[in-house]
């Protein structure tokens, strides 16, 4: 792993977005099903902004997009999924808006 990814891991962990740490609180300390995630983890040369090592979940909040952006998700989406992983995304309105329905998702996924 790049020292810059687990450098920018560490500063992204503390300055969270307001969704970010709304789903935190949710997800740390087991509360999921006993599950571990981990906030802004390093995988490859990405940063995955929830992951579930166990069961190769990700999990990425969304704001606003641009073209840019949608690229390099698409590519880090493929590497993921080339690795075994699972992404589920939501954008960061639903996690503040809707955080049972996120929960839902999640533990949904994580039980299969």
């Amino acid at each position: 792993m790049p020292p810059t990814i687990k450098t920018n891991s560490r500063d992204l962990r503390s300055n969270m977005t307001d969704a970010e740490q709304h789903l935190w609180r949710h997800l740390r300390m087991r509360q999921l099903n006993g599950l571990k995630f981990r906030r802004q983890h390093p995988c490859g040369n990405y940063i995955l902004d929830f992951a579930c090592v166990e069961t190769k979940l990700a999990i990425e909040l969304d704001g606003s997009q641009h073209q840019q952006q949608i690229e390099y998700d698409k590519n880090r989406t493929e590497w993921l999924n080339g690795k075994g992983w699972k992404l589920l995304r939501f954008w960061n309105n639903e996690v503040l808006q809707s955080s049972e329905s996120v929960l839902e998702a999640i533990d949904e996924y994580c039980q299969k």
